[in-house]
């Protein structure tokens, strides 16, 4: 018997959710044959077979997250037909070691359907409606579960949803961006700025997303403070001379924020093509795990759709995010004269654990004086 453990499908993601098995138990798989599509943090990946042979036991459902080392597939395998364990995905490791899944399979039963006590009606009953027979509560003799039971057990869930409405867990992109944010809210100590930069001297066809992304590396440049990873439990932060700058892509599946790297070193034409690339990468879910790794500091166009004004959430390590709103005309008053403007409200978010008021402050002063140079 051979175990396949999950292996690192990015740098040093501790989990997985599996999408969709490409496989059934009884199978027999070559191998680098695809065997399953697991979704991370980052993107969705194929998993490839590293030994040819016959599938024993898969160890998880589809939705079920599987922790990066936990069994995911036993094999029947000679040791003449196991793969150079090398893939796509890295070096994948294999061994006889013993788990307890319901430690690595999250949501997974404490029974399973053969240990639940129900009369044979209410087993093919259950199985013909897809109900778990661990959630319905047994009338019968001696604990057992009845037909009745089942059939009351659907009666309720139904009366409820018609109550509560329809639910559904979080999977992928969202569930991995509600961790991120419930974690953001624990650990970092937001606060935010407004500002409106005036536009009104700028030519009409100014593309107005790279001279926002030209702003803020300027910006990072005199004030550097800003441009950091901080730890907030070793109380340490890392300085970076390069600007890596992630930008906030909405997607019907949920936020992804692809990163610009070295932004500081492209030309207008170079970040127009970035931004223009990861728009569409996002759209189609083939935007790579790296590219999703290593922002120094966040730009969330949300003015792109609506809202002026916003309090944008940090992703720690880094420790700033500028939230560029929608631009409006409005009166602005200047030389003692009233005119109609163009202007553009900021929000730029900053950890004051480690940045202080008059840093964060200088950072967006450059970004609007950037914004506003002919």
């Amino acid at each position: 018997m051979k175990i396949f453990h999950l292996p690192d499908l990015g740098e040093g993601l501790a989990e997985a959710e599996i999408r969709e098995w490409y496989v059934k138990e009884g199978d027999v798989v070559k191998v680098d044959q695809p065997l399953v599509s697991m979704e991370t943090a980052k993107a969705v990946v194929d998993v490839p077979s590293p030994y040819a042979g016959k599938i024993v036991h898969l160890h998880g459902k589809t939705n079920d997250i599987i922790k990066t080392g936990a069994p995911l597939i036993s094999y029947e395998a000679s040791e003449a037909l196991v793969a150079d364990k090398g893939s796509v995905v890295g070096k994948l490791e294999s061994s006889e070691k013993k788990w307890d899944e319901s430690k690595v399979i999250i949501g997974a039963a404490k029974k399973t359907s053969s240990s639940i006590k129900a009369m044979p009606a209410a087993r093919v009953l259950a199985q013909q409606l897809n109900i778990d027979l661990s959630q319905v509560k047994p009338t019968g003799p001696q604990g057992l579960i009845t037909a009745e039971d089942v059939k009351q057990f659907i009666d309720n869930t139904s009366q409820t949803k018609m109550l509560t409405g329809e639910t559904e867990k979080l999977h992928g992109v969202r569930r991995v961006m509600a961790q991120t944010m419930a974690l953001s809210h624990r650990e970092v100590v937001p606060v935010t700025i407004f500002e409106d930069a005036d536009l009104s001297a700028l030519p009409p066809k100014t593309d107005i997303t790279v001279r926002l992304l030209k702003a803020i590396i300027s910006a990072a440049k005199e004030e550097p403070a800003l441009n950091v990873w901080f730890d907030g439990k070793t109380l340490e932060r890392k300085l970076f001379d390069e600007v890596h700058i992630g930008l906030a892509v909405d997607s019907a599946e949920g936020l992804f924020v692809p990163v610009i790297k070295n932004a500081e070193t492209l030309s207008d034409a170079d970040l127009r093509k970035f931004v223009d690339e990861y728009k569409k990468s996002v759209a189609s879910r083939s935007v790579a795990a790296k590219d999703l790794q290593g922002a120094t500091i966040t730009l969330s166009n949300f003015g792109m759709i609506t809202g002026r004004y916003a309090t944008p959430i940090i992703v720690p390590p880094a420790v700033a995010i500028l939230g560029c709103g929608r631009s409006r005309d409005t009166v602005i008053a200047g030389n003692g004269q009233m005119v109609i403007g163009r202007v553009m409200p900021l929000s730029l978010t900053f950890d004051h654990r480690a940045v202080t008021g008059g840093e964060a402050t200088r950072f967006l002063g450059v970004v609007i004086r950037e914004l506003q140079k002919k």
